[in-house]
């Protein structure tokens, strides 16, 4: 443990410069233990770069409810994002939306790609609540359907043309495993860059990180449907998400 945490540090001093920024983590899905991986990366990794973390859970009580996010993204540099079919009050989605409009960056993992969406048989809470629908397409420029059945972990190679992208700077892709299962994704929107591409035995490859740009003052996104607990265990993972992070705060 004492040495994994030593080449998670080394990374950190090896990972992009950027400015000390206010990063806030929007948390709020049941499957991938987000809730506690993403408390400690923020301490671990983030905050000793500089940077402010703001976590923002959703409430235990009302599972759609996250209290503090709209006056978090007030003054917010980043949103990253890892929740899992929620819809919250108007009020905070609309935050999220403003924040966005205003050409402000956001990260995306794994459950991201359908974050305030609903099932089809699925209704609003009430009139007071809200769903983004569209939240994958238009935002993260993905097109999530499912996710392919089994225990495969995910090999991934370099999608053509993304050598050399500074979100993949000082990774071994040989390192870098999706140990949970491949989310269906193809096809892309036209305007992402794809950077990972992921394959299981027997299926189609899919694409697993990618960056996009949103709305009129063009924001920039990532998302990654990597992001399992057992991801964060990975330095290689954890240095990705660092690029990810330096990458959306690079002017």
């Amino acid at each position: 443990m004492k040495l994994l945490r030593s080449l998670i540090l080394i990374l950190i001093c090896l990972a992009p410069a950027a400015q000390a920024a206010n990063l806030v983590f929007m948390i709020g899905e049941d499957e991938y233990l987000t809730w506690e991986t993403l408390p400690e990366f923020a301490k671990g990794d983030v905050e000793p770069l500089g940077h402010k973390v703001t976590i923002i859970h959703a409430d235990v009580a009302d599972k759609s409810h996250f209290p503090g996010i709209v006056e978090a993204l007030k003054d917010a540099d980043l949103l990253l994002v890892s929740v899992r079919r929620r819809t919250p009050p108007k009020e905070q989605l609309d935050a999220v939306r403003a924040y966005l409009t205003a050409g402000k960056p956001l990260i995306g993992i794994r459950t991201a790609s359908h974050a305030f969406a609903l099932r089809p048989k699925d209704k609003l809470i009430d009139d007071k609540h809200a769903n983004w629908q569209e939240f994958d397409p238009e935002v993260l420029g993905g097109n999530y359907s499912n996710h392919h059945r089994g225990e495969d972990k995910t090999i991934l190679m370099l999608s053509p043309g993304a050598e050399g992208h500074a979100i993949l700077q000082g990774i071994t892709l040989s390192e870098l495993i999706g140990n949970g299962t491949l989310y269906k994704n193809t096809p892309l929107a036209k305007t992402t860059t794809p950077l990972l591409i992921g394959t299981i035995p027997n299926q189609p490859s899919e694409p697993v990180a990618w960056t996009h740009r949103y709305g009129p003052k063009q924001a920039k996104v990532f998302y990654t449907s990597l992001g399992h607990a057992d991801d964060f265990k990975e330095p290689a993972f954890r240095r990705f998400m660092l690029n990810a992070i330096a990458w959306a705060l690079t002017p």
